[in-house]
């Protein structure tokens, strides 16, 4: 019949031990690898199979093993990203070993667990159980029905190996780091009431209120997924805490959405940390302070353990402790403000007191170490004025140096940001230079010549070598900082010093920069030199936070468009800030910088920062050997000025 096929019947094990000469069992001992049969034999059985093109059957071999090689894999829900890379780390390492690995997914039922456990072991030679949620009484009656097994994230007392993360100890970690960073106030966002770990984090809060008595954690009862963080927002709210500590990550994504839905920034209102560090947490934004689960070490070490239990029946079911690490990203940090206030200076006015002496309040602020971080505060302030970050954990991109955030008034309202949603690379106060011998150490995108915002591999490095504190001048900051280009080799050497000091009603921050050229030549750039006007920006940059209501004043006259490019001798931001619970509270950030006066960059509409430009429409060239200064000298004022306050009050910075 014209077009019609003929279907070649299928090669069989007969056929090869024909054509090899052998027995149909010889060639099943080959072909199932035993190591009985002679090589020169074995080898024949093999050239003929592949001249046949014989493919054995896998549900004969398995019949003739006594093995499907394929193992079962029980999840609680297989969408959370912390399962899928254990069933990773389990299939890479079975593969190696020639095995297959099939999944069950249990949707969060302890109930059906048992019998889906039970039903998957039937169709496989061994059993991983990840995670299970159901009673020990239940779960000590399976392991013998499912054997081989091992159990993953639940630590079992006999008839299975079982992997453990040690999550008390997890928990301590986080919570340490919040309350070295005064929080006092945590909400627990609890996970499924059958999860064992979530038994385990419990144990290490408990931990944590018997070393700090002082420390209050409020539990928000949740679940394990993004939309049960999304919902826990509002109880996390109402319970006025200043950080939040997540079951997992998924959930900490729910509950950053709902917070910026609902206005509230993180971390200056409140900081929120997650468990277990899945892949998107560093993308999350803010980037998430989370515990680094080893997700994947877990999956292939349980599949190790299985593999010997296969093979060996008889051998020690034992327990295997995983530790963790604790990922410190920009979604935590300091205390917000509280309504309580630090005892103040008695007010007094400017304009009363611009002739007079400076009244110098006898509590200077000092530098001190706190848990290896610089912090400055005054014996009685219950917030710091400020701390100084080293940046080293700042993304590269973002082009690592030292900072200080937050910034706060004397009365603890906080005048920095750290990165914010509008520039994630903008942080704190910081010495931020776009182009540095082709090396940008702003972070963020490199404006290029007749192609506008490009992201470039050119991002720098500023390492803090050395901060010091002069016991006879403890308000003063000392620090030498290495900046080295993208590839690590050095540009130039910096010398910082920072101090503070108060007067009246407010507190001085002095910060004055010496840049060395001791590496060679150096040119300083801008995107305004490289063709974009206006862009003038690049020198110490004051990055205040996004308020209600922010009012520009300078010698210049008010508004944005009046100081900016200006060589007013001072700027000053007078901003409104509301807070989460929609108390309003009035400062003025006035900043003012060193001779020779140089052109201020200055935003106040897109977002609020400043700095005088090192290079504010042409080049600054630095000669090999040469120096160059740079710096400001702020004031932070509890209340409003007005242009002849702030002009008055300039003038005495000096």
């Amino acid at each position: 019949m014209p077009g019609a096929t003929t279907r070649r019947p299928a090669v069989t094990i007969a056929d090869v031990a024909l054509a090899a000469g052998v027995s149909r069992a010889t060639v099943s001992r080959v072909m199932n690898g035993r190591s009985t049969v002679d090589p020169a034999i074995s080898a024949r059985v093999q050239e003929a199979a592949i001249e046949l093109n014989y493919r054995p059957s896998n549900v004969a071999r398995s019949l003739s093993l006594g093995r499907t090689t394929t193992v079962a894999l029980v999840v609680p829900d297989l969408r959370n990203p912390v399962f899928q890379q254990i069933l990773r780390g389990v299939s890479s390492a079975a593969g190696q070993d020639g095995y297959r690995v099939l999944v069950a997914d249990s949707a969060e039922d302890p109930g059906a667990e048992a019998q889906l456990a039970r039903e998957a072991r039937a169709r496989c030679d061994a059993l991983i159980l990840v995670s299970p949620r159901m009673p020990d009484a239940a779960l000590d009656a399976l392991l013998p029905d499912v054997a081989p097994v091992v159990v993953v994230n639940r630590e079992v007392a006999r008839n299975a190996p079982s992997l453990v993360v040690d999550y008390a100890d997890a928990m301590v970690q986080v919570v340490e780091h919040l309350v070295q960073h005064g929080h006092r106030r945590i909400a627990y966002l609890a996970g499924p009431p059958a999860s064992v770990s979530d038994v385990a984090r419990r144990r290490g809060l408990a931990d944590c209120c018997a070393t700090h008595p002082d420390l209050e954690i409020v539990e928000v009862p949740t679940g394990s997924d993004i939309a049960a963080g999304h919902d826990a927002a509002p109880a996390v709210l109402a319970s006025r805490v200043t950080a939040a500590v997540a079951f997992n990550d998924l959930v900490s994504f729910g509950l950053l959405a709902a917070l910026n839905e609902a206005g509230v920034a993180v971390p200056a209102d409140i900081s929120v940390c997650g468990f277990d560090d899945i892949e998107l947490a560093r993308y999350a934004t803010p980037g998430l302070t989370t515990v680094a689960v080893p997700q994947e070490d877990l999956g292939r070490h349980a599949w190790r353990e299985l593999h010997t239990v296969i093979d060996n029946a008889t051998g020690a079911a034992e327990s295997t402790r995983f530790g963790v690490r604790l990922e410190v990203r920009a979604s935590t940090g300091p205390v917000p403000p509280t309504a309580v206030k630090a005892p103040a200076p008695t007010p007094t006015t400017v304009a009363d007191t611009a002739d007079a002496a400076p009244a110098v309040d006898t509590q200077v602020p000092t530098w001190t170490l706190e848990n290896g971080v610089p912090v400055l505060r005054r014996p009685a302030d219950r917030v710091a004025l400020s701390r100084y970050e080293s940046g080293e954990t700042m993304p590269t991109i973002h082009s690592p140096r030292p900072y200080l955030h937050p910034v706060h008034t004397l009365d603890g309202v906080p005048l920095t940001e750290a990165g914010p949603v509008d520039h994630r690379h903008h942080y704190g106060v910081s010495i931020a230079v776009p182009d540095v011998n082709g090396t940008s150490y702003w972070g963020g995108r490199t404006y290029v010549t007749d192609v506008g915002p490009t992201l470039l591999p050119n991002h720098g490095r500023q390492t803090s070598t050395g901060t010091t504190v002069d016991p006879k001048a403890p308000n003063v900051l000392h620090d030498t900082v290495a900046w080295t280009d993208q590839h690590g080799a050095p540009v130039l050497q910096e010398r910082r010093r920072i101090g503070a000091r108060l007067l009246d009603d407010a507190w001085v921050l002095e910060w004055r920069s010496t840049l060395h050229a001791e590496h060679g030549p150096l040119e300083v750039r801008s995107p305004a030199t490289n063709g974009r006007p206006g862009a003038g920006y690049g020198g110490v940059f004051w990055r205040l936070p996004l308020t209600p209501v922010t009012r520009v004043l300078s010698a210049a006259g008010e508004g944005q468009d009046a100081a900016h490019g200006s060589t007013s001798p001072w700027v000053a931001f007078v901003q409104v800030h509301r807070d989460a619970r929609g108390d309003e509270r009035t400062t003025t950030t006035l900043l003012t910088q060193s001779t020779p006066a140089r052109p201020w960059f200055l935003r106040s509409e897109e977002y609020p920062g400043a700095c005088p430009a090192l290079a504010w429409d042409t080049p600054l060239h630095i000669p090999a050997g040469g120096t160059v200064e740079t710096g400001v000298v702020a004031a932070m004022l509890d209340r409003a000025l007005d242009a002849d306050e702030a002009a008055a009050l300039a003038a005495r910075l000096h």
